[in-house]
């Protein structure tokens, strides 16, 4: 595509398509994740906080809650210079120890329960965290305890899934070893008044993990200081919607959170920004259509954050027009790209707008969204850059150089929110940043009007169900089984999940080719469940670059051209 008039992608023309509303310089004061928790208490109390099943506490008590478990664990010696991981699905236990972990001056790392148990030791390892939070679910409890055994953690900390109401499964009894402790009594006689946290705006927070291209993931570092900025640059863009003075608002925005905490999206979205807002969260611990149109209608749900594919089941359900979703104000799309027929059909049925935006684990989410009325002919781009930010496209092979509009390079940003590199990884940070632009990965371009177009991914990272799935992990997995000679994997569009990984295998000699079920449940301990392959094909011999590296991109320039 030609550029527009060679104006340079940094001149910012994302200023002029921001509604008067919208303030493109936000005073963003530097401020810590407690400091912003208990502001929030103080100003919400006695309104509802989180729910999950019958079980619903106020601010007052979230905030009671937060303090004793700071307190506990800094009696356990847990403080600054700590770091705590989090092995938590969407629970209250989550936000309980995520802000009382951070209040105590500890900085958290995540884990996901998706991950297989050599994921979660490199985790615990690089992050230097000795202590784990986790639930009794029987599937966390069991890979608890090899952690355990393998030495990678000192204490666990076992949260009580039923203790907000029942669930429909059975709960694993408390491990008989002594590393383990239940969290009833872990906070047992901790007091629950105020905390004078230690912790400082440029402290490390969260340190969120982030798969690697060549080998295991890497933990991105968000300060205080970022999470907190994320908030504040949504807080500014938000003011463009026009929410608050809406005649017909409730008294107080009643949230869903389907969506994991653990991933950052959510995190920032939906648990930093809603408690802030004051807003009542209701946890969801899974993505079930049906049980979240209940959830919407008997709730009154009226923010919505989700994934493409929450919206394309949701979509999909039958009877889906006779539903009753009046209570939704606000819906958004995030962790991969939206399909265009998805979002026309959700706001046919809703009367909503459903827009999706671009962000990353290194942005503390914040990077791009789409007003609250997006222009049709902008509806396939990923928005316009948040108040705050700055972003701009450069030469793929040299950073220096910056592009016009309108053409096509790699997507670079720059902000308060952005990470200051990753933990332990000075290598990565080298490749990663460019006089303090942080260099995306992601490769689009910018138009006149100040959208952004994502048009392809310099990396060969697959986004399946919003979870970035890396090729170079799947195949070192596979490269374990022993009928294995060669391998390549590359992402493959799926209509539910945006895209799967499909695995190519050249066979060792006198091998037999194996099934799909036999290949996923060899790759099963190895690999997160979003990592499994979703397709196997088998070659006599796989492409090869001029240099004889195997190429993906022969094979998905294949596969492009078999679908015409």
């Amino acid at each position: 595509m030609p550029a527009d008039d060679a104006l340079p992608s940094r001149a910012r023309p994302w200023r002029a398509s921001y509604p008067p509303s919208v303030d493109p310089d936000p005073k963003i004061a530097p401020r810590t994740v407690p400091q912003l928790f208990e502001e929030a208490a103080a100003r919400h109390g006695p309104l509802p906080a989180l729910s999950f099943g019958p079980t619903t506490l106020s601010y007052a008590e979230l905030a009671r809650r937060v303090r004793q478990t700071a307190h506990a664990l800094a009696r356990a010696g847990i403080g600054p210079g700590e770091a705590v991981a989090l092995y938590l699905p969407n629970l209250p236990w989550h936000p309980i120890f995520f802000y009382g972990a951070l209040t105590a001056g500890a900085r958290v790392a995540h884990l996901s329960p998706l991950d297989a148990l050599r994921e979660l030791e490199h985790k615990l390892r690089d992050s230097g965290a000795r202590t784990l939070v986790t639930t009794n679910l029987p599937s966390m409890t069991a890979l608890a305890e090899q952690l355990a055994r393998s030495g990678a953690v000192d204490r666990v900390i076992l949260c009580d899934a039923g203790a907000f109401g029942p669930l429909p499964v059975p709960l694993a009894p408390l491990p008989e070893d002594a590393r383990f402790v239940g969290a009833e009594e872990f906070l047992a006689g901790a007091p629950d008044g105020p905390f004078a946290s230690p912790a400082a705006p440029e402290d490390v927070a969260l340190l969120q993990y982030t798969g690697g291209t060549t080998g295991l993931p890497k933990g991105a570092v968000l300060t205080h200081r970022n999470l907190t900025a994320a908030v504040s640059i949504y807080d500014a863009w938000y003011e463009g919607f026009g929410i608050a003075e809406d005649p017909d608002a409730p008294p107080q925005e009643v949230a869903l959170v389907v969506l994991p905490l653990f991933h950052i999206y959510a995190l920032v979205v939906l648990l930093l920004r809603q408690t802030q807002e004051g807003a009542h969260m209701v946890l969801a611990l899974r993505f079930d259509p049906a049980e979240i149109l209940d959830l919407i209608e008997r709730r009154r749900v009226t923010l919505f954050p989700g994934v493409p594919t929450m919206w394309t089941a949701l979509v999909n359900m039958p009877d889906i027009d006779k539903r009753d979703l009046s209570s939704l104000r606000l819906v958004g799309s995030g962790g991969a790209p939206l399909p265009l027929e998805v979002k026309k059909r959700f706001d046919q049925l809703t009367g909503l707008t459903l827009g999706g935006g671009w962000g990353m684990t290194e942005t503390a989410s914040a990077g791009t969204g789409h007003l609250r009325d997006i222009p049709p002919e902008k509806a396939a781009s990923v928005g316009l850059p948040l108040p705050g930010l700055e972003m701009k496209v450069v030469d793929v092979a040299d950073p220096a150089r910056e592009l016009p509009l309108g053409e096509t390079g790699e997507l670079a940003i720059r902000g308060p929110n952005i990470t200051r590199g990753y933990w332990n990884r000075p290598d990565a940070d080298a490749e990663a940043f460019h006089d303090g632009w942080l260099l995306t990965g992601d490769i689009g371009r910018i138009d006149r009007e100040g959208y952004v177009w994502l048009v392809d991914r310099k990396k060969d990272m697959i986004i399946s169900s919003g979870y970035n799935v890396y090729p170079q992990m799947i195949e070192q997995a596979i490269y374990e089984h022993p009928a294995v000679a060669e391998c390549v994997v590359i992402g493959i569009p799926d209509d539910y999940r945006g895209e799967s990984a499909k695995a190519f295998v050249a066979l060792r000699p006198g091998a037999q080719p194996f099934a799909l079920d036999e290949l996923r449940a060899f790759l099963s301990d190895k690999l997160g469940r979003h990592e499994l392959p979703a397709a196997l094909e088998f070659r006599d011999q796989l492409p090869r670059t001029a240099v004889g590296k195997l190429s993906r991109k022969e094979l998905r320039d294949e596969l492009r051209g078999a679908a015409g």
